[in-house]
């Protein structure tokens, strides 16, 4: 029954009282609180992020994701049959598919062949429309087409970051540092990497210092926060991100030594390159009970949505009844949940 249980998307609910979705991180960052859950001994323990490094074990290589989140989220207008700007649209940039097209969400009414028109004469022409709704779009800049890389540009001089809709606020000045993890280099997330946000520059040269790190990259997609629709989770079309894992982070997991994940997104970039060898592609794994990690031995994370992928990826490591039983008790600590909530360490 236990086993049926984790099959159903319901199994994976839990009321999250109001006030308990942070809106905004704490500060410094590594004054979050922490709870740690030892698997060994079946025990918790309540702490901040400040001590994160009397907790790890000695012998154990992080890694950590250097995605850079980028200011995805636009608006513009339709332009009209007579130039005077047709309705107000709004674009979150997903994906590029390839050197011309766009895996893009938009808000407003659009057909094939419509043109968004946005600030520094930045043009969306729409191409194509999927299933799941999102949209496929070419950009050009000043009348000619751009690339990813000059895409990027136009789009942190126009754009906002593109907080996770549950925050329920517009984004902030702050936001383009607190949303941004202190090593955040290679542009192309629109999700931050959030369990990295707890670091501040101290706590991560004294984990430099004790614990090989190494660096892999993957474009966290606005999938992230797609809740499980089906009523049975492994008929969820899991969503694909962009990975790319150096030759040195790869030969480290070629061995056998303990691996520490820095988040769900390292964690999934890891086990599929484990799976499949592949050190750069689309990262399309979905962990659950039924999917278990075979190479990461400690995880660290935030605390999740309910019913999502990432919940049910935490459920991979210690089981769906624990992970509930662990929720529920953060929530008697008054824990802070989502992207800028507190975190939690899996040994």
């Amino acid at each position: 029954m236990t086993q049926d249980k984790e099959l159903l998307t319901k199994s994976y609910d839990y009321d999250l009282p109001e006030g308990f979705i942070a809106t905004s991180p704490v500060y410094p960052r590594d004054r979050a609180k922490l709870l740690v859950y030892n698997r060994k001994s079946d025990t918790v323990t309540h702490t901040t992020f400040k001590h994160l490094l009397d907790f790890l074990p000695k012998e154990c290589d992080v890694f950590l994701n250097d995605t850079r989140v980028i200011k995805a989220r636009i608006f513009g207008h339709k332009r009209s049959l007579r130039n005077q700007g047709g309705g107000k649209v709004e674009l979150l940039f997903n994906k590029p598919l390839d050197a011309q097209h766009y895996l893009v969400l938009i808000r407003g009414k659009v057909k094939i062949g419509t043109e968004l028109l946005f600030d520094d004469e930045l043009v969306a022409t729409v191409t194509g429309f999927n299933k799941d709704g999102s949209r496929i779009v070419t950009f050009s800049h000043k009348g000619k087409e751009i690339r990813f890389e000059e895409l990027v540009l136009v789009l942190d001089k126009i754009g906002h970051i593109p907080l996770p809709p549950y925050m329920q606020r517009e984004d902030s000045k702050e936001d383009e540092t607190d949303y941004q993890t202190l090593f955040a280099k290679n542009a192309g997330a629109v999700a931050a990497p959030t369990a990295s946000l707890h670091f501040t520059p101290e706590l991560f040269a004294a984990l430099q210092k004790r614990h090989p790190i190494h660096k892999i990259t993957l474009h966290v997609g606005a999938g992230t926060f797609k809740p499980v629709e089906v009523e049975k989770i492994l008929e969820h079309p899991m969503h694909s991100e962009y990975f790319n894992i150096g030759r040195g982070s790869a030969e480290v997991l070629d061995n056998n030594r303990p691996v520490l994940a820095i988040g769900t997104t390292v964690t999934r970039t890891i086990e599929y390159y484990v799976r499949t060898q592949k050190t750069q592609g689309e990262c399309d794994l979905f962990l659950n009970p039924h999917h278990p990690p075979q190479r990461v031995t400690h995880l660290l994370t935030n605390f999740h949505l309910p019913k999502s992928t990432l919940i049910m990826l935490v459920s991979s490591f210690i089981g769906r009844e624990k992970t509930l039983q662990l929720y529920s008790e953060a929530i008697e600590k008054k824990y802070r949940f989502f992207s800028y909530g507190d975190a939690m360490l899996i040994l």
